[in-house]
C-alpha cells in the first residue's frame, strides 16, 4: 500500500516462522523467482504501483523490494517447477504473450508437489479481461475455500479491494456447475485469487480450482498452505480490526466457518504483501449472502452489455454507460455492483424511487446535490490509507500521510455544504442520510485538524500548488525547526526565480521558471518573433526538450538549487510527518464515521446519475406487482446509440400467459427486444426509472439469457454444445421468479434434432412459474399455443412493397411486436436474395423449400374443448391477477368485471358447442 524504503527485509526469525520457512529451503540465485524480475537491477526495481506501473489504475504503492529480496521465501525448486506445463493451462500462457511471471507462494514453499502459483509481482503489472468485465485497474485480492467430504459445495469467499477498506464476506452452497462462485468472481474482477494449496495438490486441481483457471485465465492464482485457512484465527481477526460501528457482522458470521477461514489467509497474506498492517478497529467488515441480490451469471451480462461492450471494450454503449452520469468514483464502483447485482426487496426498490421522484421535482435539491457530491474525493480510497499503519516509516510515507491529512481535512470541509443541501428533503433515505450526517464527529475532527493544520490548507490539482499545500500544512509556531526549515525553503525557491530572471535578462530572452515532478524547477522558453543568437541555443543551457516553439531546459546553477531545494523538502516533510502522526493517533478513534459519509456519498452519487439518465430520456418509474407489462417500451442502450427515440413495442408476461414465442425473419427485431425487456427490468431492479410510457415488473431472483451462436475455442465447444451447455444451466438452476431469455435455440443441428429439443425444453419451462421470452426460427413450435393454455405466439412484423418500375418485391421490417405466429415463409431466402448469390440458385432454393414444408407443416388445429378450457383458465388467472393487484374504485372495477365477462363469452362462442352439448342435445 505505501511507498516505502529500499531497506531490506531481513532474514528475522519472526518472517520465518509466519510463513513456515527455514533457512534450509533457501536455494541458489540463480533458482530464485522473486517479487520483482531478475533482469531488472535493484535500483531500477524500486519503482512504487504509480510510477510507470501497467496497472496503475491503484493510484495506491506497494512495498519496493529489490530483485533477490526475499529469496529465501520465493523458491522454486526444479522439480515443481517442471509441473507448470502440465499445471497451468495454455491459454493464461499465450494471454500474457509468453511464460507467465511465477512465484512460490508463503507457506508452501518446499512442499512437495504443489502447484506452482501464478501471481503477480509485487507492483501487480498483470493486467487481463475476464468475459464479464476487463479487470483494468483491477484491485480486489479474492480469497476461496470450498468445504470437503460431506460439505462439499459450500463455499466461503472473503475480498478486499486495495482500494477501500472494506472487507466483504460470503458463504453459500453452491452447485456442482459452481455458477454463484464465478458470477461472484466476476463482479468482483479480481486482480488476484487466493486458494489453499490441497486445491490444486498434484497438478490434479479441484473442479473450483479448474473452473476458477479456466474462467479467470489472466488473473493471478496463488496457493496458500492450508494451515493459514483457519476459521478460529479469522473470527479473531475480524474481532481485532472490525469498526465498532459494524460490530454486529461478528454475529452474523461467528458460524460462517468457510468465510472464516477465506478471511484469515486473506488478511494474513496482505499483511506479508503490503508491508503495513490495518489498525485495530479500523476496518468495515460486512457479510453478504446471496440471497439479498438478483443472480445475473456472467454469460448474461456478457451478452446483454451490462458493463463492457462485446463489440468495443471501451465503448459506452452499455447499460452503465447510459445510466453513468457519477461525480465520484465511489459513485461508480456503486452504479457497477447494482447494475450487475440488482436488488429483490421491493421496499428498498420503492425508497430508491420516492428519492429519484424527488430529486426530479426539487430542482433546487437536484442542482445543489450535484454541486456539493462533485467536489468529494474517493473517501474510500482515504479511508484505506487512514487506517493503515506502515511498518516502515520513510520520506515517501511521510509525504503521502500529509497528503492524506489534507486531503481529509478537504473531505470534512465539505459535509456542511452537504447537510444543509440535504436539510429540507423530505423522502425517508435522503432524511436518513440527512441524520447520519448531523454526527458530531465530523466536526469534532475538523476541530482537531485546525489545530494543527492550517485553515486555508486545501486539496489542489497540480503538482507544485498540492506540493506548497503540504509544505505550508502545519501551522507556523508548533515546531521552530519546521518553520526554519520553511524559511530555507521560500528562499531557495525566491532565489531560482531570481537566477531564471537574471539568466532571461543576461541572454535577452523571454524565460519563466516551470515546475514538474520528474524535473523539479526548470526554466520554459517560448520563442515568438525572437531570433536566437547564432540560431541556437547557449551551451549553458542543457537537459533541452522542444516541442514547437516550446523549449524546456536547466542550467547546473538551478540543478544545485533543486538538490538544495529537494533536502529542505525532506527536513520540512520528515517534522510535518511527526506532527500529522500525533495529530491523527488523536483522531484515529473517530475516523470510522468516514464509512458513514463514503456510504451516502456513493448512493447520492449513485441516485443522482439515475435521476441524470431521465431528464436526458423520457423515463418512466415502474410498479412492482405479479405481472410484467410495459407500455410503449424501449431499448436504452440503442436509444442513446441512435440518438432519438427507437421504435417502442409493448410487453406483456403474466401467470396466466408466462410463456411467450416470438418469431419473425431475420433481422426483424427479435433479438434487439428481448435484450430491452431484460435490461428493462434490470434497470427497473436497481431502483431507476425506465424508458417507456408505463412499466409493471414482477421482481425476478434470477435472469438467465441465451443468446448468440459462436464456438468457443478455450472451452473446444462448438456452437451446438454451447447451446447445450447454457440450456442445461438454465434448466438446473431456473426457479419460479426467473426471467428467461432464450434467442434461437437448436440452431447447430439438423432441424428434426433441433425442433425436437426446442419442443422438449419449452414444455419443460412453462411447466414452472418462471416468465420466459423464446424468439425462434421454428415456426413448429407456435402449435404449443394451441395444447398449452399458458404459451403465447408474438411475431415481429414486416411488410411487403413492390417496386413500380422492376416490379422487385422488397421487405420493409417495422419492428413492432404482434400477436400470433409470424406468416412469413422462407424468410431465410429473402435475407439470400440481397446478396451475390445467383438468381437461378435462390429460385431452385424456393421450391425445394415449399415441396419439402408441405411435407413437414401440417396445420395442427385445436378442438373445442381445448379451447372452452383456455377460455376459463385465462379468466381464473385475470380474476385473481385482479384480486391481488387491483387499485381500482368500486365503479371502474365493475366496468372492468363486466369486460373480463364479455370477453370470455366471446371466447367461449368463438369455440363453438362442446362435445358434452353435442351428446346432452342428442
Amino acid at each position: 500500500m505505501f511507498s516505502s524504503s529500499t531497506d531490506e527485509v531481513g532474514d528475522t526469525p519472526e518472517c520465518r516462522e509466519t510463513w513456515g520457512v527455514s533457512p534450509m529451503d533457501r536455494s541458489e540465485p540463480n533458482e530464485t523467482t522473486s517479487y520483482c524480475p531478475p533482469s531488472t537491477s535493484s535500483s531500477s526495481s524500486h519503482q512504487s504501483l504509480g510510477e510507470g506501473s501497467s496497472s496503475s489504475g491503484h493510484g495506491l504503492s506497494l512495498p519496493r523490494m529489490a530483485s533477490g529480496q526475499l529469496h529465501h521465501s520465493y523458491t522454486l525448486d526444479r522439480t515443481s517447477s517442471s509441473l507448470l506445463a502440465t499445471t497451468s493451462d495454455s491459454s493464461s500462457l499465450r494471454s500474457r504473450g509468453g511464460t507467465p511471471k511465477l512465484r512460490r507462494t508463503p507457506g508452501s514453499v518446499g512442499a512437495p508437489g504443489t502447484h506452482p502459483a501464478r501471481t503477480p509481482l509485487t507492483d501487480h503489472t498483470v493486467t487481463s479481461c475476464s468475459s464479464a468485465t476487463s479487470t483494468c485497474g483491477a484491485s480486489v485480492i479474492v480469497a476461496v475455500v470450498e468445504g470437503r467430504g460431506l460439505a462439499r459445495g459450500e463455499i466461503g469467499i472473503a475480498s478486499l479491494n486495495l482500494k477501500c477498506p472494506e472487507l466483504i464476506l460470503s458463504q453459500f452452497a453452491d452447485t456442482g456447475a459452481y455458477a454463484k462462485v464465478i458470477t461472484k468472481m466476476h463482479i468482483l474482477v479480481p486482480l488476484e485469487i487466493l486458494m489453499p494449496d490441497t486445491a490444486s495438490e498434484k497438478g490434479k486441481g479441484t473442479k473450483l480450482f479448474n473452473l476458477i483457471t479456466e474462467n479467470f485465465p489472466g488473473v493471478a492464482f496463488t496457493a496458500i498452505q492450508r494451515k493459514y485457512f483457519n476459521e478460529r484465527k479469522g473470527l479473531e481477526y475480524i474481532q481485532q480490526l472490525c469498526a465498532p460501528e459494524f460490530g454486529t457482522v461478528i454475529m452474523e458470521v461467528q458460524t460462517k466457518y468457510y468465510c472464516l477461514a477465506a478471511a484469515a489467509a486473506l488478511l494474513k497474506y496482505l499483511e506479508f504483501i503490503q508491508n503495513s498492517v490495518y489498525a485495530a478497529k479500523s476496518l468495515k467488515v460486512t457479510f453478504k449472502g446471496s440471497e439479498q441480490t438478483a443472480m445475473i451469471d456472467s454469460a448474461s451480462a456478457t451478452n446483454l452489455e451490462l458493463v463492457v461492450n462485446n463489440r468495443d471494450h471501451r465503448s459506452e454503449h452499455t447499460l452503465l454507460g447510459v445510466l453513468n452520469h457519477t461525480k465520484t468514483p465511489g459513485g461508480a464502483r456503486r452504479l457497477r455492483s447494482n447494475i450487475l447485482e440488482p436488488l429483490v426487496d421491493v421496499d428498498t426498490i420503492n425508497i430508491r424511487l420516492d428519492t429519484i421522484q424527488e430529486l426530479l421535482q426539487d430542482e433546487e435539491l437536484f442542482f445543489g446535490l450535484k454541486n456539493a457530491i462533485g467536489h468529494f474525493l474517493d473517501i474510500d480510497q482515504l479511508l484505506s490509507v487512514l487506517v493503515q499503519i506502515p511498518k516502515q516509516e520513510t520520506i515517501q510515507v511521510a509525504e503521502a500521510k500529509i497528503t492524506h491529512v489534507i486531503q481529509l481535512k478537504h473531505t470534512l470541509d465539505l459535509v456542511p455544504r452537504l447537510r444543509l443541501v440535504l436539510k429540507n428533503c423530505k423522502t425517508a433515505l435522503l432524511k436518513a442520510y440527512s441524520t447520519s450526517l448531523e454526527d458530531n464527529r465530523f466536526d469534532m475532527i475538523l476541530a482537531q485538524i485546525k489545530t494543527v493544520i492550517n485553515e486555508d490548507t486545501t486539496y489542489l490539482k497540480g503538482s507544485l500548488n498540492m506540493r506548497t499545500q503540504k509544505c505550508y500544512a502545519v501551522r507556523p509556531n508548533i515546531n521552530e525547526f519546521l518553520d526554519i526549515a520553511r524559511r530555507a525553503y521560500t528562499e531557495i525557491v525566491d532565489d531560482i526565480a531570481g537566477l531564471v530572471n537574471q539568466t532571461g535578462e543576461k541572454y535577452g530572452l523571454p524565460m519563466r521558471t516551470s515546475f514538474s515532478t520528474a524535473r523539479g524547477f526548470f526554466i520554459q522558453m517560448k520563442l515568438e518573433g525572437v531570433v536566437l543568437p547564432e540560431g541556437k541555443l547557449p551551451p549553458e543551457f542543457i537537459k533541452v526538450t522542444k516541442h514547437k516553439n516550446n523549449y524546456g531546459f536547466t542550467i547546473a546553477d538551478l540543478m544545485k538549487m533543486n538538490d538544495r531545494c529537494d533536502e529542505a523538502l525532506r527536513e520540512i516533510f520528515h517534522m510535518s510527518y511527526v506532527v500529522t502522526c500525533q495529530l491523527l493517533s488523536t483522531v484515529h478513534e473517530h475516523i470510522h464515521c468516514l464509512y458513514k459519509l463514503s456510504d451516502a456519498v456513493s448512493m447520492l452519487d449513485m441516485l443522482l446519475s439515475l435521476a441524470n439518465a431521465c431528464t436526458i430520456s423520457d423515463y418512466v418509474r415502474p410498479e412492482f406487482t405479479d405481472t410484467l407489462a410495459i407500455k410503449q417500451g424501449r431499448h436504452p442502450i440503442l436509444e442513446r446509440i441512435v440518438g432519438q427515440q427507437p421504435v417502442s413495442n409493448n410487453s406483456y408476461i403474466s401467470e396466466g400467459s408466462n410463456f411467450v414465442i416470438i418469431t419473425g425473419p431475420n433481422m426483424s427485431g427479435k433479438s434487439t427486444y428481448l435484450k430491452q425487456v431484460a435490461l428493462c427490468q434490470i434497470m427497473a431492479q436497481i431502483g431507476s426509472f425506465v424508458p417507456a410510457e408505463y412499466a409493471s415488473f414482477r421482481v425476478a431472483d434470477q435472469i438467465f439469457t441465451r443468446i448468440g451462436v459462436d464456438d468457443d475455442f478455450e472451452t473446444n465447444s462448438s456452437t451446438f454444445m454451447l447451446e447445450m451447455k447454457e440450456i442445461a444451466y438454465i434448466i438446473h438452476n431456473v426457479s419460479d421468479r426467473s426471467l428467461i431469455i432464450i434467442d434461437e435455440l437448436g440452431r447447430g443441428t439438423s432441424a428434426e434434432e433441433g425442433i425436437g429439443i426446442c419442443h422438449t425444453v419449452c414444455e419443460f419451462l412453462l411447466s414452472l412459474k418462471a416468465f420466459t421470452l423464446f424468439a425462434t426460427h421454428y415456426l413448429e413450435l407456435c402449435h404449443l399455443e394451441s395444447l398449452y393454455p399458458n404459451v403465447e405466439n408474438q411475431h415481429m412484423e414486416v411488410q411487403h412493397t413492390r417496386s413500380g418500375d422492376t416490379g422487385a418485391e422488397s421487405v420493409v421490417y417495422t419492428y413492432l411486436l404482434n400477436r400470433g405466429c409470424s406468416e412469413e415463409r422462407h424468410y431465410g431466402l429473402r435475407a439470400a436474395e440481397m446478396t451475390a448469390l445467383p438468381s437461378n440458385i435462390i429460385q431452385e432454393a424456393k421450391i425445394i423449400a415449399s415441396k419439402v414444408s408441405q411435407q413437414l407443416l401440417a396445420k395442427h388445429h385445436s378442438d373445442p374443448e381445448t379451447q372452452r378450457q383456455r377460455a376459463v383458465y385465462h379468466l381464473a388467472t385475470r380474476l385473481m391477477q385482479t384480486a391481488r393487484n387491483s387499485r381500482l374504485d368500486p365503479e371502474s372495477l365493475r366496468m372492468y368485471l363486466k369486460g373480463l365477462k364479455k370477453q370470455y363469452e366471446a371466447e367461449l362462442q368463438a369455440a363453438g358447442p362442446s362435445e358434452s352439448m353435442d351428446t346432452e342435445e342428442e
